[in-house]
């Protein structure tokens, strides 16, 4: 049973976190600071952190960031914060995933499914035991880049790219459909919601981000955002 630390400084709603969740089989550990969280985070292990931005003694963001530091731990953002510009904040403070208050109990929880089989698959990944084919195609060869789309590696000017499940399955998706536009929805249904995972438009704004800047140099831009639309691969490739 997965355990999941609440971080929450409201006790009624902290009360119907941890009930929820132990419905749904997991196992909450209920905290209300970030003092409490540091100390009950120090005693166990925990597959997923709840944490609420606004604390009695500090941020929650700044927790985040710590912990980033050092631990792999998935973090969900709490917060009735919800301009872009705080919801980025929240993502490049190491959040996996980040939702509004106030929310559906029923989305909370899908999105902890969809966090932790993340993860999950990147766990597998780690370990070579992923073994998602996305392609028949083997080989594909775009400006710098070799992508091997059966060996699931990518390699940038001979050198291996440190990329996530997500990213790599991002990068398939658009590289083997060059100069076409791919809508979000395209994205978010195709990469996440083939398995129910639910997962919204901020993460993909994100994912995007960050896979955009690994592949991205001086010579070769290769993502093309289409604002308004969505994304545009732009190499040319040789197969």
């Amino acid at each position: 049973m997965d355990r999941i630390l609440v971080v929450e400084d409201d006790a009624i709603l902290n009360t119907g976190l941890c009930y929820n969740l132990r419905e749904a089989g997991y196992d909450p550990v209920p905290v209300q600071s970030i003092e409490d969280a540091r100390c009950a985070y120090s005693e166990k292990e925990y597959a997923l952190i709840l944490l609420d931005v606004n604390l009695p003694d500090g941020n929650g963001l700044d927790f985040a960031r710590i912990l980033r530091r050092t631990e792999a731990v998935p973090v969900l953002i709490l917060t009735a914060r919800d301009m872009d510009q705080e919801v980025m904040e929240g993502f490049d403070a190491g959040a996996d995933d980040y939702i509004t208050k106030p929310f559906n109990m029923e989305i909370l929880i899908r999105r902890v499914r969809a966090v932790l089989r993340r993860r999950e698959i990147q766990s597998s990944f780690d370990n070579g035991t992923e073994k998602e084919i996305l392609s028949s195609r083997s080989l594909i060869l775009c400006g710098n880049l070799e992508i091997d789309t059966e060996g699931y590696t990518v390699k940038k000017s001979g050198s291996s790219l440190k990329l996530t499940p997500t990213e790599i399955k991002l990068l398939f998706k658009l590289c083997q459909n060059p100069g076409r536009v791919l809508t979000r929805n395209i994205l978010l249904g195709e990469i996440w919601d083939a398995q129910g995972n639910y997962v919204d438009e901020h993460a993909l704004t994100v994912q995007m981000s960050r896979l955009k800047q690994k592949l991205a140099d001086s010579e070769y831009t290769y993502i093309k955002t289409v604002y308004g639309m969505g994304y545009q691969w732009i190499g040319e490739r040789e197969d």
